[in-house]
């Protein structure tokens, strides 16, 4: 495939162009350079999108939910960015659950523009770009984007730093997931959904989420999670859904509120950044030389720690001289 100039790829991508999309996307989980550059030209026109999270367990019915909300939001005339995030294949990396069938009836809407991606064991189940390809949909004009994750517990805080709403999805009988709502994910709802619950068990669910939240006290002006019943399946609750997230929409762009996610939003893009950097540096740097493996042979002679020999690279690589944050 013939290689775009980044100022081209820039402008395609702004005119919504879902090929320029996949193709800068593909480039920025490959880490290619000139993607960098493109995203650069691109942020500029970013951050006006209403981001959703929606996280739970397997099985729960997420994908079936963010089905319809694509529908809703068609209907109302909204552009849709939606980014999946599933689990490694432990052989190629790739999202072995790909794009999800579901979904595929909004594959030839020229509004719908859908990414699968490989969470690669990332902290909180989110792909090392799950933020960089947020951050293309709204350049490329959608008005909501919808990012779906593993339901991997107390590590999927992670996605309260990308998302303005989360909502988490519960399915009844499936105790693990009560569970993990009271080990931690309960910090991040502001919307609990508890789907399929034309199934036996879904009022105990509905009650057992609701005496959690309970125990939580909530500041003065602050947003009071809601629970709502779903049957995906059915398209039962989905309008009442809708509007939850419109409500906590209206609520987060309220005044400081909006003003504190967009700065908890850039400075978590701004760690991913610097720790992306750093280790590309490192590795570049280590490339060639044969360090690595005498590291690693220390290390197993029980010469070393793993902890002694990064102190030791990172003395190395950000001596005065060799790290000029000016340059």
């Amino acid at each position: 495939m013939a290689k775009i100039p980044e100022n081209e790829l820039a402008r395609q991508v702004m005119k919504g162009d879902r090929g320029a999309g996949a193709r800068l996307i593909t480039l920025l989980e490959e880490g290619n350079e000139s993607a960098r550059e493109v995203m650069k030209s691109l942020y500029p026109h970013t951050g006006k999108s209403m981001i959703v999270g929606i996280t739970g367990g397997t099985g729960t019915g997420k994908s079936t939910l963010i089905d319809l909300l694509i529908h809703d939001f068609r209907q109302s005339g909204k552009r849709v960015g939606v980014v999946v995030v599933d689990p490694s294949s432990p052989f190629s990396g790739g999202a072995f659950l790909g794009d999800r069938l579901r979904m595929q009836r909004h594959a030839c809407d020229e509004g719908v523009f859908i990414r699968s991606m490989a969470s690669r064991g990332y902290l909180g189940g989110l792909a090392r770009t799950t933020a960089e390809t947020i951050r293309v949909m709204e350049a490329m004009g959608a008005d909501v984007v919808l990012l779906e994750t593993i339901g991997s517990g107390q590590d999927e805080v992670e996605v309260i730093r990308v998302a303005q709403t989360c909502i988490l999805v519960i399915a009844p009988n499936m105790g693990d997931d009560i569970q993990a709502l009271k080990a931690g994910l309960m910090e991040i709802g502001h919307i609990y959904v508890i789907n399929k619950s034309d199934l036996e068990g879904s009022i105990q669910a509905l009650r057992e989420v609701e005496a959690v939240l309970s125990m939580k006290t909530y500041p003065d002006k602050a947003w009071k999670p809601r629970v709502l019943s779903t049957v995906a399946t059915e398209g039962k609750g989905i309008r009442e859904l809708v509007s939850a997230i419109q409500e906590h929409n209206v609520f987060i762009n309220q005044g400081a509120r909006a003003d504190r996610f967009r700065f908890e939003r850039v400075e978590y893009e701004l760690s991913l950044v610097f720790k992306n950097e750093l280790e590309r540096l490192v590795h570049e740097g280590l490339k060639g030389t044969g360090k690595k493996k005498k590291y690693i042979r220390k290390i197993c002679d029980g010469q070393s720690d793993p902890y002694t020999i990064i102190a030791e690279v990172l003395k190395n690589f950000l001596k005065k001289g060799s790290f000029d944050p000016e340059k």
